[in-house]
């Protein structure tokens, strides 16, 4: 079984509703949609009424079922996504998709998928730093990743291709046409539109890399080492692709695009206030390897205690399969 993880406030967006009509086709994918106060609860319910691979998990039944992770993370956030993704898990996904509200995705979306396989890819490696930047072979000038360290930007295009390499693939990060998620920085300076359907078709790098969670596949093995931390800004979902590969080092390949970003409205002068910790940050927290935890606040440490438990609580499995299953644990 594989599973889509969203959190949205919106009425159901384009996105979500072909993700909705995705999954009725694909019967081995479910969807699930965490809900937050402000979500228009009766139109998902009423969503997944009409659609038995479609899960919504209202606020109540959040708290119901983790009550500790709901009150540490708090409403009105994006990183009650990750209620999703330990749902997903106990309910035995070996894929987890993350998406977001606001990525529609092309017709192509799902259908290759290399999680969990030994497969050849473009390999690249940045001669003069240590991480490399997905988009840095993509031929925009002066847009770069979000979470890219900053102190690296100058050296970012000093890229060395390396031919054909093969690993073995536990994260694949599907990049966007559209507003790309890149560093704020560079929003409110250029507001670049891309198109990156002609990258390769799989390509990374042996050097840590930053992905985000809204097109994302990630294998069972890998979802409870990933995260979206809450207290961190927009460095949520960055800092948890970093803490992945912490464990899993070498285990991320990016794919060309298979979505259209068409951008929630956000405030970019207060996006750019969120990237500020990734600013001073990241460097640091990349080289802290698996010791990153001391960099975070001393809630979101303890958020990652208590998310990092949940995956391996048998009680908690039996109670998230009874109550989203209708099987018995």
């Amino acid at each position: 079984m594989r599973a889509l993880v969203t959190t949205t406030i919106n009425p159901p967006t384009s996105a979500i509703l072909a993700f909705a009509e995705f999954v009725t086709r694909n019967k081995d994918w479910v969807f699930i949609i965490v809900g937050d106060t402000r979500t228009p609860h009766d139109e998902y319910r009423s969503l997944a009424s009409e659609n038995q691979r479609l899960v919504y998990l209202d606020p109540d039944r959040q708290a119901d079922l983790l009550p500790e992770l709901s009150d540490i993370i708090g409403w009105r956030s994006i990183q009650r996504r990750n209620l999703g993704f330990i749902c997903a898990y106990h309910l035995g996904a070996e894929l987890v998709a993350t998406v977001d509200d606001d990525n529609v995705p092309l017709e192509d979306w799902g259908r290759d998928i290399f999680v969990g396989q030994d497969v050849e890819f473009d390999a690249y490696r940045n001669t003069s730093a240590d991480c490399f930047d997905p988009l840095s072979i993509a031929g925009y000038e002066g847009v770069w990743h979000r979470g890219y360290p900053l102190e690296y930007r100058d050296r970012r295009t000093d890229i060395e291709f390396l031919g054909k390499r093969t690993k073995r693939c536990l994260v694949q990060a599907d990049l966007w046409n559209g507003d790309p998620d890149i560093d704020a920085l560079v929003r409110i300076a250029r507001a670049p539109e891309v198109d990156l359907s002609s990258m390769p078709r799989l390509y990374g790098s042996a050097q840590i890399s930053p992905f985000n969670s809204q097109n994302t596949f990630i294998h069972r093995a890998a979802i409870p080492h990933y995260t979206v931390f809450p207290g961190v800004g927009r460095m949520d979902d960055i800092w948890g692709a970093y803490a992945l590969q912490a464990v899993f080092p070498d285990s991320v390949l990016y794919h060309r695009s298979t979505v259209y970003h068409a951008r929630n409205e956000q405030n970019l002068v207060a996006n750019l206030e969120d990237e500020l910790l990734g600013y001073r940050q990241t460097g640091n927290f990349i080289k802290a390897g698996t010791e990153f935890s001391s960099l975070l606040p001393e809630k979101t440490q303890q958020f990652w205690r208590l998310y990092r438990e949940a995956y391996a609580d048998e009680l908690l499995k039996g109670s998230i399969v009874s109550a989203l299953s209708g099987r018995k644990p």
